[in-house]
């Protein structure tokens, strides 16, 4: 019987109970072994830089997911330098988990998006997509890569937060519980994190 892994990408600044929820849902519903929790060093897909260090990032993403045996925090592509391609990442772990099932955990808005991703038709060869209903959003894959990209599915999780609400509320001087772990909530107090 081969390993089923997941991958949950995303900038994570910070990681919030929505992918907690995320990653749970495709470790229950698909029996995954794992779930790699990968932070994108500079995602090509966003205009922004991240606020957070690629440290702190890492380490509330270590203290979002302490709790989950299962999960591994996994710095691959903040240690690679650059800008963070998801092929790179599934061809590491390909290669690192010979014989591995490989299930990229996403949102329906995401894989809607999917021709936009470096190399997709490859990523479609090496990964399974387990998406979650977003937005309003069904799952489609975009026209280019139907009949290519494997899609599972999966039920949405049920909390709605969104780093970006949860950073703009800290700008403005909210507190730092709302949609977060309690042990980040507590990590962004003693850093000072998004208060600027």
């Amino acid at each position: 019987m081969s390993v089923k892994l997941g991958i949950l990408g995303g900038t994570f600044d910070p990681p919030h109970l929505g992918h907690v929820a995320a990653a749970d849902a495709a470790w229950r519903s698909l029996g995954l072994d794992a779930v790699h929790v990968v932070p994108a060093g500079r995602s090509p897909l966003r205009d922004a830089s991240p606020r957070a260090s690629d440290s702190d990032r890492l380490a509330m993403a270590a203290l979002a997911f302490a709790d989950r045996p299962w999960a591994r925090v996994d710095a691959r592509e903040m240690r690679r330098g650059g800008m963070s391609w998801s092929i790179d990442t599934a061809r590491e772990l390909t290669a690192d988990h010979l014989g591995a099932e490989l299930h990229w955990i996403l949102g329906s808005d995401q894989l809607v998006r999917l021709d936009c991703w470096k190399d997709a038709a490859d990523l479609c060869r090496l990964v399974t997509f387990a998406v979650f209903p977003r937005s309003g959003l069904r799952a489609d894959v975009p026209a280019t890569l139907r009949g290519l990209a494997k899609v599972v599915v999966l039920p949405a999780p049920e909390e709605p937060w969104s780093s970006t609400a949860i950073r703009e509320s800290l700008r403005a001087g909210g507190r730092a519980g709302n949609g977060l772990p309690r042990a980040v909530v507590t990590f962004i107090e003693e850093r000072g994190l998004y208060r600027d």
